[in-house]
């Protein structure tokens, strides 16, 4: 590919490459380093400059991270902090499992970010910094500087993909939208686990990143129900923990969507990551089914076929689909909700077997068994009510 260097970017005239990759976040960037690995040429152009942010919970799950470890990424025991598991908490109950392997990192998303971008340009991936992608036709991508040719197109650029929409892939199976809101506090962890508020109409979600700083995302239906001046009422035991706690960044707001799209594949384009599809941030699996889904997309590359890379995809986002839609359900159930929590309280192995499930360490049978038992204690519970 024909490049010069200038100030400020990089300048196209015209060249070609294996694979092109929209979109430098952390799934276009795992994108190309799992096709990189597998011997292709991978550019990837970006209209941001690193190191990229966005609004998210920044808590990653034992899984992601072992996924970001079979693709070269890894952290050291300083950054970030390390987390045992996961609690719920509402008004009056508390119940918390520990990871049966590992445990997951909190980390700055930029921190995440510049990671995944360094492993990238030391395993050789081209990457074009502050330059938008204007088109494209056939195997020829328009840039703002130029044009490239490539044989294979993939689209990781976010759930308002450019790519999905000009490849026709815009079909959606299932869509379902929520807001967000993210701030970081100057305060020690409490806990050492990342920690899930319930309330009436919104949740907030506690991730410590550091040994001074945690990470506070509030979510709702509305953007009034977000609001960390609503949600905060809305959450007591979370707005006590938080009274008097500097300020460590800015809000910053988000959309989550639940979106399930009928292809994420058409000729030589290919959807990753937020573009191809997602779970509610309640899941906290966004980053793991893109790394996962970029190792499949590197394996079925190298055949030449992206049929596997469509059944994959299906199969990475059943589990995260599934319990994405148990938690919205609850979130919308308060009495139910509040029943389920207290009953998993009295019976800690119940949450122990659900976050087991969520972790994929759960069989079919042990699931099945988890809800019966659940289920006999809401009965149980409603009766005594």
């Amino acid at each position: 590919m024909e490049t010069s260097v200038r100030k400020g970017g990089t300048v196209v005239r015209s060249g070609q490459t294996d694979i092109f990759v929209v979109g430098g976040g952390p799934a276009g960037l795992a994108a190309a380093i799992a096709a990189r690995r597998k011997g292709f040429q991978v550019t990837v152009a970006d209209g941001a400059a690193p190191p990229i942010e966005k609004p998210c919970g920044e808590g990653m799950m034992p899984e992601t991270l072992a996924v970001l470890n079979v693709l070269g990424v890894n952290f050291a025991p300083e950054e970030g902090f390390r987390f045992r598991g996961v609690s719920f908490i509402q008004q009056g109950a508390t119940v918390s499992a520990d990871f049966a392997h590992g445990r997951g990192l909190g980390l700055r998303r930029p921190a995440l970010h510049e990671g995944l971008w360094r492993a990238a340009e030391n395993c050789g991936v081209r990457i074009l910094w502050k330059t938008p992608v204007r088109g494209m036709q056939g195997q020829t991508v328009q840039l703002s500087c130029g044009t490239i040719r490539a044989r294979w197109i993939v689209g990781a650029d976010g759930h308002g993909s450019r790519i999905r929409r000009w490849s026709g892939l815009d079909s959606a199976v299932g869509h379902e939208r929520r807001y967000a809101n993210r701030r970081h506090y100057q305060v020690r962890p409490w806990s050492n686990r990342m920690e899930v508020y319930w309330g009436s109409t919104a949740q907030g979600y506690v991730t410590p990143i550091a040994s001074d700083e945690v990470c506070v995302v509030t979510m709702g239906n509305t953007p009034q129900a977000a609001s960390f001046h609503n949600a905060l009422n809305d959450l007591p035991e979370l707005r006590e923990r938080l009274a008097g706690a500097r300020l460590g960044s800015r809000e910053r707001g988000a959309v989550s969507a639940m979106l399930s799209l009928q292809r994420v594949q058409r000729g030589n384009v290919v959807l990753l990551g937020d573009a191809s599809g997602g779970v509610d941030a309640i899941t906290g699996e966004g980053l793991r089914m893109a790394f996962q889904q970029a190792l499949a997309l590197a394996d079925a590359l190298v055949t030449g076929d992206l049929q596997p890379y469509q059944r994959a995809h299906r199969k990475i986002a059943r589990r995260p689909m599934l319990m994405g839609n148990l938690m919205l359900w609850l979130s919308r159930h308060s009495p139910i909700r509040e029943r389920a929590i207290r009953a998993m309280q009295q019976r800690p192995d119940l949450f122990t077997h659900m976050l087991a499930t969520h972790m994929g360490e759960a069989t079919p049978m042990e699931l099945l068994f988890t809800g019966a038992q659940l289920g006999l204690r809401l009965l149980d519970a409603s009766e005594k009510g």
